[in-house]
């Protein structure tokens, strides 16, 4: 059961947005959260594609393969979102000085839509597998 309208593909989006905003100046910390955005991204689009052409109806483990997904992809956000939040640490001091205040506060939302967007996936996850 996949939801026509997944929030968490286009929060997932902003993150990704929001990170490359900066230039990417923490690039062992932002590397992994721009990987997990966008595979991400990808692989919802793919589930999606599939549950509009019906693939859904063939399989009976469907529900299953798509509560596993969003639970596993709930727990790569949550580590992308720490890392995300300590590049923001990081943004305050280590960035030039004249970009400080700019990456901080793509940082800050970059931070907030990927704890959001963790949180999306877990929920989606959850209300698969209990529904």
């Amino acid at each position: 059961y996949v939801q026509f309208s997944d929030p968490e593909m286009i929060f997932g989006c902003w993150v990704w947005i929001l990170v490359a905003a900066t230039t990417v100046y923490f690039p062992l910390l932002q590397g992994w959260v721009m990987y997990v955005s966008i595979s991400s991204f990808v692989i919802s689009f793919l589930l999606l594609l599939s549950y509009l052409f019906g693939f859904h109806k063939q399989f009976k483990s469907w529900r299953i393969l798509d509560s596993l997904y969003h639970g596993a992809t709930g727990i790569f956000y949550l580590s992308a979102a720490v890392l995300q939040a300590n590049a923001t640490i990081h943004s305050e001091t280590e960035v030039p000085p004249q970009y400080i205040p700019l990456y901080y506060q793509l940082n800050v939302a970059a931070t907030f839509f990927a704890f959001i967007t963790t949180l999306l996936y877990i929920l989606h996850a959850f209300s698969n597998y209990y529904h």
